[in-house]
């Protein structure tokens, strides 16, 4: 198991969704899992899963994987169109802590591109488009950065602590998704958040709950 250099997140480790939807997937539960990061994935490393944990090849503690109880956070929909008006006012254009990031980073070409910005209740909202070779791992992906935009702001970086999610389809290559993100609140320097994705048909394929943590 490993996270490959492109699914970054912070430059030298992996995207937190998507090495949570790895960590998920070698897990082989098929119901809701939460996984918390216990220190920055690795990137280029061999990882192996055991009884619940992701360790790197010194045995370093990387993640713990667990069954979550019912993900019922859903953050209701918007359409493609609000979608795509709210990423025009994305802050990560302007300011963003990893612009190399693989989902959010706007200087990644061939990264997934969501570009969550706010809407006028405080949710965020972005258009998604599902690239070729989509897994469960992207879906985690792509339920990750939405949440942390609601929190995230100039000058205060957070980075995701621990999330927990539901798949309940994967998207077709190519189709025009919508993701949402709201916040539920924040205790010190933690942020609670809520994601949910969208497909074309309006259909809810994936829903997360996450903590965030300010560095």
């Amino acid at each position: 198991m490993r996270i490959e250099s492109r699914h970054n997140g912070p430059p030298g480790s992996g995207n937190g969704g998507w090495s949570a939807g790895v960590f998920a997937t070698a897990a082989g539960d098929t119901g809701p899992v939460e996984v918390t990061l216990r220190r920055p994935p690795p990137l280029d490393t061999e990882l192996t899963y055991a009884d619940g944990e992701v360790r790197d090849p010194a045995g370093e503690l990387v993640a713990e994987v667990r069954p979550a109880g019912a993900i019922d956070a859903v953050v209701p929909p918007v359409d493609l169109v609000t979608a795509a008006a709210a990423a025009t006012r994305y802050p990560g254009l302007v300011e963003h802590p990893f612009p190399g990031c693989y989902v959010c980073g706007p200087q990644r070409a061939d990264g997934l591109r969501i570009f969550p910005g706010r809407l006028a209740d405080g949710r965020t909202a972005a258009p998604f488009r599902a690239p070729e070779g989509v897994s469960t791992a992207t879906v985690w992906a792509a339920l990750d950065c939405p949440g942390g935009w609601t929190v995230l702001a100039p000058g205060r970086p957070y980075l995701l602590g621990r999330i927990g999610a539901v798949v309940s389809a994967l998207p077709e290559p190519g189709d025009e998704c919508v993701v949402t993100g709201a916040l539920l609140g924040v205790d010190g320097r933690k942020a609670f958040v809520h994601t949910s994705l969208y497909g074309p048909d309006g259909a809810l394929l994936g829903a997360a709950r996450a903590t965030w943590i300010a560095r």
